[in-house]
């Protein structure tokens, strides 16, 4: 039935315009661009993507001296130069029943939010992940003749890869963190650019343990093993207790070991520090923290950690890791029967790789034991860390390109495809 209900951006649909989107047309306001201080409009949702916000701004700078940037970000972003109508916070919402209670303002921000861009007339808009709302504020902008960009791709490798084309409907340009991400674009007839990962710019190739356990007061000599079982309340109720469980059978054959647990938020702390209580871990050697996963990391001899962005600084920090990951069973259920995972990994060093690198332990054999005797077999083999760390230093490389500069550079160049249609010499040659 004809509802006449279109997408909202977060996943419910808007009463008041037809389902068909109307196609792209040149907006009327729309100024010619303007050579040597072009208007650029950005989003971060979150203190992620305010930080590649920064180092982008930053980057297009040095193309640009006399650009004015405007949107919504966070500390970053404003001390970068960028004129905030709104905080990144107010974006900042987890899980369906935050967003339904927060939904009649995101979207009235929403609406404000495009119509203030659309009366500054940018010469480009870029959102920085936070695809489900940024993705419909640019294909919103597009079909008005602003050219937009989106920064950071969806992990359209993993599942629903027909996402790409309703991306491509959004952003006349992608800017992608991984080399595998582009190729798929490319089959969907989208231009989509890989840029390398800003955390693979900011890790160095050589990781100190000995100085992170000086920060932490840990002897250089004692075992070490960093537990991070998530950064939501959700993922730490289901990895905790069992990661926890693993790790004092662990502790029961390394004597000694000294377990570090950064609670990635305030807000997921008390929960820590509640399943850390009730574990049998001894309390002299059991360290929550407050952040510092990256400290954690670097302290540790083995990482025992959740699926996700985390893993990728584990393989960058050139630790071996385990990897657990849980969903609710009739999330699992539905995801496998509907075929919707479309990969056989799921730990972003084993998928860059595209091989084994470290051990994923899924759904029902994400066990105490299970999980226990993986990270005793790195404890017990040395040798097969050793063997791991050029594997590590190959990927780091990989994603190494300097990110902020490549994506500057491609935003550079889709300002130029515009200045072109108007005979007008690339803004960025002019400024230099």
């Amino acid at each position: 039935m004809n509802t006449g209900i279109r997408d909202s951006g977060f996943g419910i649909r808007e009463s008041g315009s037809p389902p068909t989107p109307a196609p792209a047309v040149a907006n009327p306001q729309s100024p010619i661009p303007n050579p040597g201080s072009p208007r650029i409009a950005l989003i971060a949702g979150e203190a992620s993507g305010d930080l590649l916000g920064a180092g982008l701004i930053d980057e297009l700078r040095k193309r640009y001296p006399n650009a004015q940037f405007a949107g919504i970000g966070g500390d970053g972003m404003r001390n970068a130069g960028c004129e905030t109508w709104f905080d990144a916070s107010e974006l900042a919402v987890m899980g369906l029943a935050e967003v339904l209670r927060h939904l009649p303002r995101l979207l009235r921000l929403r609406r404000e939010f495009r119509e203030r861009v659309l009366a500054w007339k940018p010469d480009v808009f870029i959102g920085i992940d936070a695809p489900d709302f940024n993705l419909g504020v640019e294909r919103w902008l597009k079909q008005r003749g602003v050219r937009t960009v989106h920064y950071v791709s969806p992990s359209v490798w993993a599942w629903r890869e027909k996402r790409a084309e309703k991306i491509g409907a959004s952003a006349d340009l992608v800017l992608c963190l991984f080399p595998m991400e582009p190729p798929i674009y490319a089959r969907h007839g989208i231009d989509a650019r890989f840029v390398g990962h800003p955390m693979a710019d900011d890790i160095g190739y050589q990781a100190d343990r000995d100085a992170a356990r000086a920060m932490l007061g840990i002897s250089s000599s004692s075992p070490v093993l960093a537990v991070l079982p998530g950064s939501r309340q959700g993922e730490i109720a289901r990895l905790g207790e069992t990661f926890f469980e693993a790790a004092w059978q662990v502790s029961e054959q390394v004597l000694g070991l000294h377990v570090l647990v950064p609670a990635a938020n305030p807000g997921c702390k008390p929960l820590l520090a509640e399943q850390l209580s009730r574990s049998a871990l001894p309390v002299m050697r059991s360290h929550l923290l407050d952040g510092n996963a990256r400290l954690a990391m670097l302290a540790a001899d083995v990482v025992l950690l959740a699926s996700g962005t985390a893993t990728l600084e584990a393989m960058l920090v050139k630790r071996p890791m385990v990897v657990g990951y849980k969903v609710a069973p009739l999330t699992y259920r539905i995801v496998k029967a509907l075929g919707l995972i479309k990969v056989d990994r799921f730990a972003l060093p084993n998928i860059l790789a595209r091989e084994d690198l470290a051990p994923e332990l899924m759904q029902d054999d994400c066990t105490p034991e299970n999980v226990a005797a993986a990270v005793l077999d790195w404890f017990r083999h040395p040798d097969k860390i050793a063997r791991l760390q050029p594997r590590y230093l190959q990927l780091h490389a990989e994603l190494r390109r300097d990110a902020s500069a490549r994506a500057a550079d491609a935003v550079a160049g889709l300002l130029a495809q515009r200045d072109s249609r108007f005979g007008i010499r690339d803004s960025a040659e002019t400024s230099q």
